[in-house]
């Protein structure tokens, strides 16, 4: 029961203290509405449940490495900047392939719905 409460305690800072977490979680929830509004299938909501796990996943995986860097050293020191670059730039990736597969999945429904 501990290592869920310790878990849980992490996913809350991340929370908390990003804002960047705070703007995926809201862009879950408008996903999942959507996803409801626009009657998707199983299938593409488990394709869209994935891609919000790999988001959070790789902000929180983001806000670990950022603090084990400021931990580590407060001097800007270039291998710092790139762990924190690197890391910024698998979130970037993972949410731009998630904004693509929402584009792809809604865009037609959309367009039914608004034309």
């Amino acid at each position: 029961m501990r290592p869920f409460r310790v878990a849980c305690e992490g996913i809350l800072h991340a929370v908390r203290a990003e804002r960047n977490m705070r703007l995926h979680l809201i862009s879950a929830l408008l996903v999942f509405t959507f996803a409801i509004w626009l009657q998707t299938s199983v299938r593409e909501n488990l394709i869209l449940l994935g891609w919000v796990v790999a988001v959070i996943s790789l902000e929180l995986m983001n806000t670990s490495i950022e603090r084990a860097v400021d931990l580590v050293t407060k001097d800007v020191h270039p291998l710092a900047k790139q762990a924190k670059d690197v890391a910024a730039g698998a979130v970037l990736v993972a949410s731009i392939g998630a904004a693509v597969t929402a584009l792809i999945i809604f865009g037609p429904r959309l367009w039914n719905v608004l034309y």
